[in-house]
């Protein structure tokens, strides 16, 4: 008689969102999917047995915002950055991508852009990976039903500081940083008319409506421009207090008041706020909630925003938009986190190596750094580790870093251990600290952020649908991930 499952994990405590507890189980895998989740399964059922040691049992990690090739080929990027997320337990990432300066570095139509971008990624990620792509151009907004039909992309960007401002910093050419021509204008009027195109992609297609979504980087240029010039001649702000100071917390908050406006205005109904780093940011997104009922926002934060402040040690390695704030924001989001007031944890993955990071003339000087890090393969363990000092619970954490971005963004069989999703699972050590180590990690960064940091709660393992692709000290296997082209089926 031949066996019932494929894989029978046996003895782990299985974290479920949306549950009160967690229990105890064994878990049986089928062509790639959950198939049993029972107290008992007899070991003679699996052709492939499991001991969990009494594990937790997380949902594989749904890292919903990262960047892949930003800073390198994408068809490189792709590969040693998704290896860091599976040595994190994430097991879906999904990708900022659009034209312009960095990426692939060309302007014109998504339907030229996009069969080049899948062709570099196709057979490169060892997790499933998907897109959210932002309409750049006033053309790309014609293109938004072809990348949802065709592409299976439901979810759309913007980032509201470009119009006046750089990737980095002070640009004084935007058309010519975003590719677009000179009678195009990434403005306000353009952001309205993304949300616009959104809310008729919602009345084309109903059964895809809840998983169309406008995201948003919420930053105001003309305020970056202002303070910066003021920081930038006050002597006693160095590094990332800086740098906090020159992008200050209430240019946040005016952006999320004029997208949330823009939202009711449009009849946007899904519009999710991304990375918001500060008091002043979840105080303005809650009372747009309050404003506004009837638009169903997502509030988005990010791992390093939670783990690192102004006074870490990292300086000009912790960069990235909006920036690392003072301590007595990070435990106004930590406790944002446990209100319930945040839906979920990423990220915001961009591997820049170190080269690229800072100026070899000068590494200290934070104008002349590029924003963004890497960080997925930390995101679980990083919420694990300073959740639980804060008495967070496991089904909390799952709801934030699995359930809820996958049931946002259209992925409908992630995100939980349950008959019939796909078995994408992660075993995790509560009890086991590690100091986090740039050379432990499969990223080409070479740096990270969180350099020296001891955590608690270590990936064991990581299981994509049912198939181990990391054992605890290595990357398992080829590159199995698979495009999701959502919503799934």
């Amino acid at each position: 008689m031949s066996p019932t499952y494929d894989l029978v994990v046996k003895n782990v405590r299985v974290v479920r969102p949306n549950r009160s507890a967690v229990e105890v189980q064994d878990i049986g895998v089928r062509d790639g999917r959950f198939a049993c989740i029972a107290p008992e399964i007899g070991a003679q059922e699996g052709r492939t047995i499991v001991d969990g040691r009494n594990r937790l049992a997380f949902p594989g990690v749904v890292d919903a915002h990262m960047h892949i090739g930003i800073y390198q080929p994408l068809a490189t990027d792709a590969a040693t950055e998704s290896k860091a997320a599976a040595m994190g337990g994430v097991t879906s990432s999904l990708n900022y991508l659009r034209t312009g300066q960095y990426y692939l570095n060309r302007g014109g139509p998504y339907a030229e852009f996009m069969p080049e971008a899948m062709r570099l990624a196709d057979g490169n990620f060892w997790v499933d990976y998907g897109f959210h792509i932002a309409p750049i151009a006033a053309s790309h907004i014609d293109e938004m039903e072809e990348l949802l039909t065709r592409w299976g992309v439901p979810s759309f960007k913007i980032f509201m500081f470009y119009g006046g401002y750089g990737l980095h910093g002070k640009s004084s050419s935007q058309n010519e940083f975003l590719m677009i021509g000179p009678d195009d204008r990434y403005d306000i009027a353009h952001f309205e008319f993304v949300m616009r195109g959104a809310r008729r992609l919602m009345d084309a297609h109903p059964e895809m409506a809840d998983s169309i979504s406008v995201s948003l980087h919420c930053e105001l240029a003309d305020i970056l421009t202002a303070y910066t010039k003021l920081v930038e001649r006050d002597a006693r702000l160095t590094g990332l207090r800086a740098y906090s100071a020159a992008r200050p917390p209430h240019s946040e908050g005016l952006a999320i008041f004029i997208a949330s406006y823009l939202a009711h205005e449009t009849e946007c109904l899904n519009i999710n706020l991304l990375h918001l780093s500060s008091r002043k940011a979840i105080e303005a997104a809650l009372m747009m909630q309050n404003v506004f009922p009837h638009i169903r926002f997502r509030r988005e934060v990010t791992v390093g925003h939670l783990l690192l402040d102004v006074d870490s040690e990292c300086a000009v390695h912790a960069k990235v938009n909006p920036p690392i704030r003072p301590r007595e924001d990070v435990e106004a989001l930590w406790q944002a986190v446990l209100d319930r007031k945040v839906d979920w944890i990423t990220s915001d993955h961009a591997c820049c190596s170190a080269e690229k990071k800072w100026s070899a003339a000068d590494p200290s000087d934070i104008w002349l750094a590029k924003a963004g890090f890497g960080g997925t393969e930390y995101l679980l363990s990083g919420v694990l580790s300073e959740g639980a000092k804060r008495g967070m619970s496991y089904p909390h954490m799952a709801e934030l870093l699995c359930w809820n971005p996958a049931q946002r963004y259209g992925l409908t069989k992630k995100g939980d251990i349950a008959i019939g999703f796909d078995a994408d699972f992660v075993l995790v050590d509560p009890g086991e600290s590690f100091v986090v180590r740039a050379a432990d990690s499969p990223s080409q960064q070479g740096y990270t952020p969180f350099e020296g940091q001891e955590l608690t709660g270590r990936v064991k393992s990581t299981y994509l649908r049912g198939e181990l692709v990391y054992d605890g000290s290595n990357i398992v296997g080829g590159a199995r991930g698979r495009y999701l082209r959502r919503p799934t089926a």
